[in-house]
């Protein structure tokens, strides 16, 4: 099978503070050709980030670089390391090119329509590449511009996935990778804002289910004053989370200042790390 796409990889807006936000799971675009291949399910993109740049459009206001993906996960998954490696060993989890949603399903309409390696390699030069090349070249001009840089990487997931997890995940799942991602203490302050989201029946965890994935793990490089925070949130805070996957403000803005004042508390660590 032989891949081309006529979309660019992403849309990017740079700003004015040391911070990136990076929504790697939020596009939706299938070339058609590829989606000919896709089972009806599989077309409709149900395993998509839904809604997250508008939940976050307080990043311009905060003077935050935003990178947003444009292809589905499906085609390319952004969040996975270029060998498409496992981050969860012994974990069920889907590739870098999945062949099965996250309820269980095929993709493909047959074994024989799924990508070799030659259309892996391909789709990771179409669209995971350009991404992630933006991504460092960002995070690059950050860091030599004000002595440090953050990055957000900001995604969301159905509450409750048999597949990946037991019961309702948390609503807000901030991973560090165990703190190697970021500076000493930045995650357990981050943690101590998200629990303020309890009084609005928000909960929380650090480092749980969702460690964070290639993003934060590659990125987030303290050493050299770049602290990486990924957020996993559930989706039933702010939107549908069945088709048709509608936004819903009214839940939206009960958790939009929380997950602000976590993107704050990250900036400011960084300011405060590059003086």
């Amino acid at each position: 099978m032989h891949f081309e796409t006529d979309r660019a990889a992403f849309e990017f807006r740079q700003g004015t503070a040391p911070l990136l936000i990076s929504f790697p799971h939020v596009g939706t675009y299938v070339p058609p050709a590829l989606a000919e291949r896709f089972t009806p399910e599989a077309r409709e993109v149900h395993d998509t980030d839904w809604h997250l740049p508008l939940l976050y459009a307080f990043a311009q206001e905060i003077g935050a670089s935003t990178l947003v993906a444009t292809h589905s996960r499906l085609v390319v998954d952004m969040n996975r390391p270029p060998d498409g490696a496992s981050l969860y060993p012994g974990q069920s989890v889907t590739g870098l090119c999945p062949v099965d949603t996250f309820a269980d399903t095929p993709v493909y309409q047959s074994a024989a329509l799924q990508p070799d390696d030659a259309e892996i390699a391909q789709r990771r030069d179409q669209v995971w590449k350009p991404y992630h090349d933006q991504l460092a070249a960002e995070l690059a001009r950050i860091q030599a511009q004000h002595g440090a840089a953050g990055l957000w990487d900001a995604h969301s997931i159905q509450s409750v996935l048999p597949r990946f997890f037991e019961g309702k995940l948390p609503d807000l799942n901030l991973g560090t990778n165990k703190g190697a991602s970021c500076g000493e203490g930045l995650g357990e302050a981050l943690l101590a804002e998200a629990r303020k989201g309890e009084a609005d029946g928000f909960s929380s965890v650090l480092n749980g289910r969702f460690q964070g994935g290639y993003i934060t793990r590659h990125y987030g490089q303290p050493a050299q004053n770049v602290h990486a925070i990924q957020l996993e949130m559930t989706q039933s805070s702010y939107m549908q989370e069945h088709m048709p996957f509608d936004y819903l403000p009214a839940v939206a803005a009960k958790v939009q200042p929380h997950v602000r004042r976590m993107v704050e508390t990250l900036l400011a660590y960084v300011q405060q790390s590059a003086r």
